[in-house]
């Protein structure tokens, strides 16, 4: 029998809180399936839209997408990065078009590691918004801005030594772009540059406790400029402590936040909901704008969190959330509803990174997981293996042909492999070209 969901620190102000209740094996109403063996012949195998044979010397299993050399096409950019002693940075990048070849590269390719273990400081980002992608990292001591054409290097801020743990971009102006470059150490300080390497502000242990793995940044109250989730604590622009979530199942000293989502933006706190993870505090929750828990489930090591619409006639947005820490071959993922209800459960051999996206154009999404490279429908069922080597590739989704869907690729370290969406609905918002901003493994 799984734990019983703890009752939220709600229900002490006297608020309703939509809580699951006792989850057992037999309580997955939609599907509850396991697919741990080879997929049979009636499971059709893909082959790859593309194959990018990746740069032996300098590229990583870390990996981002979008047009960085202006020619209206996504590149493929790769990282490794140095490790010791759980502090790392980037080391070496390559930048590839989808035909394989090598557009440029940058760094020292003797040092650092093509596996990962956590998120890698590379992002592509439009720092200077002059319509063209830069690609930026944070290396030993520096954040870097390099030329999307060239690799050449146009920016380099001084940094702290360790303020490598990862890069994100957010808007805390309110100027409608993402113009602050938020970096950390693991996992205590975050620091915000803007593109004149002036320090905006910095923060040690927000609220008092550790940071989480990348600051996520998200209007909360729908005045156009960012607050950021830095760990348990939601900080203002200016880096202020706003409020610090309070989990009645969990104590924050427990680990740190591994992932948020924004669900619903309500345009007011009190309505919107956003996702959360808790790293050593095994707990999932939904909370709204002012950092109240709505509902939560406490008892399993859930990791990342994909949002969109997987159950027919349920409403949306779902949670698809990894339950991680397992041994291999009892790997679960699981359907939540935005209520907190459990809708299905999936075991894979490793399910820890996995992907959203309409594959079939019939509205609902399909989810991928990386480690056995298939796709799976609304009933836990395999449709789809994808022909990429056995391992656990890196899977992320983007558009890589600039018709508006969102293709799958896997990185398995030597090769990208891009699986084109053919079927899939369009979205109805535009869609950027690659895999966007802020990407994480979290």
């Amino acid at each position: 029998m799984f734990p019983k969901p703890v009752l939220s620190a709600m229900l002490a102000l006297g608020l309703f809180a939509c809580m699951a209740g006792c989850v057992t094996k037999s309580e997955f109403p939609c599907f509850n399936t396991k697919e741990t063996e080879a997929p049979g012949n009636s499971v059709p195998l893909l082959a790859p839209w593309k194959t990018v044979a990746l740069n032996a010397d300098y590229a990583g299993m870390w990996f981002v997408a979008g047009d960085v050399d202006g020619d209206g096409a996504p590149e493929i950019v790769t990282a490794k990065n140095f490790n010791q002693d759980d502090v790392h940075y980037t080391s070496s990048v390559a930048v590839q078009k989808q035909d394989g070849s090598t557009l440029w590269t940058w760094g020292d390719p003797k040092i650092g590691r093509k596996e990962l273990h956590h998120d890698v400081a590379c992002q592509i980002q439009d720092w200077d918004s002059d319509g063209r992608n830069e690609v930026v990292v944070a290396t030993k001591g520096a954040l870097v801005e390099l030329d999307g054409q060239t690799g050449a290097e146009r920016l380099r801020i001084p940094i702290q030594e360790d303020a490598t743990d990862s890069i994100t971009f957010c808007n805390i102006s309110g100027d409608a772009r993402a113009e602050t470059a938020l970096v950390k150490d693991r996992y205590h300080n975050i620091w915000a540059y803007i593109r004149d390497g002036k320090l905006l502000w910095t923060v040690k242990d927000p609220g008092g406790f550790k940071t989480a793995h990348q600051p996520r940044p998200m209007d909360i109250d729908g005045d156009g400029i960012d607050e950021v989730f830095a760990g348990y604590a939601m900080l203002n622009a200016d880096g202020s402590v706003r409020w610090v979530v309070q989990s009645a199942a969990v104590k924050n000293s427990f680990g740190h936040l591994d992932c948020a989502r924004m669900m619903t933006p309500g345009g007011a706190p009190e309505k919107t909901r956003i996702a959360l993870t808790f790293c050593g505090g095994n707990n999932l929750a939904v909370i709204d704008g002012n950092g109240r828990v709505v509902w939560e489930i406490s008892g399993h090591h859930f990791e990342s969190v994909e949002l969109g619409r997987i159950i027919p006639d349920k409403p949306a947005p779902q949670l698809l959330v990894d339950i991680d820490h397992q041994p291999y071959g009892n790997s679960p993922i699981w359907v939540v509803g935005n209520d907190g209800r459990v809708f299905g459960q999936l075991v894979t051999n490793y399910s820890r990174q996995h992907r959203l996206v309409d594959w079939d154009g019939d509205g609902l999404d399909e989810f991928v997981v990386g480690g056995d490279h298939s796709l799976y429908n609304h009933a836990g069922k395999r449709v789809a293996t994808f022909d990429v080597p056995d391992g656990s590739p890196i899977p992320h989704v983007g558009d890589m042909d600039g018709d508006g869907r969102k293709d799958i690729l896997f990185n398995t370290g030597n090769a990208v492999y891009i699986f084109r969406n053919d079927k899939g609905a369009k979205s109805p918002t535009p869609v950027p070209l690659g895999t966007g901003a802020n990407v994480t493994l979290y």
